[in-house]
């Protein structure tokens, strides 16, 4: 199985209230890191230094300051189709937060309504 099918079975086993995850990439070819590396950077893969794996990569569902799910799925689907194989490993996942907004002046029943509403 292909890096992106692995990633999109990860997402799908999710519970639809996951906001951001962290994945851990390797790929098994070393000779060539500097191919993946060249397009694992549009999903802004973070490379591990004197580690046993290769680059972890931060996905965002919804909000928050990583990489979309879909982007980095099609980066994936880049690397499977130069031919540059790998594993995947899902470190952490976090789930139920809700984007912060400012709220000045809202009374306390907008912000537990928006909390409530973006939870879901």
């Amino acid at each position: 199985m292909g890096l992106a099918d692995t990633f999109q079975q990860i997402v799908d086993s999710l519970p639809d209230d996951w906001t951001d995850m962290e994945l851990d990439l390797r790929i098994a070819d070393e000779q060539r890191y500097i191919d993946a590396a060249t397009y694992l950077v549009t999903c802004n893969a973070q490379p591990y230094s004197q580690h046993d794996w290769h680059w972890r990569v931060l996905v965002a569902h919804r909000f928050g300051h990583a990489a979309a799910a879909p982007a980095v799925h099609g980066t994936l689907k880049l690397l499977d189709n130069a031919g540059i194989e790998g594993e995947l490993a899902l470190r952490e996942l976090r789930s139920g937060r809700v984007e912060v907004r400012q709220m000045w002046g809202r009374p306390q029943s907008v912000r537990e309504e928006f909390k409530r509403i973006r939870a879901q």
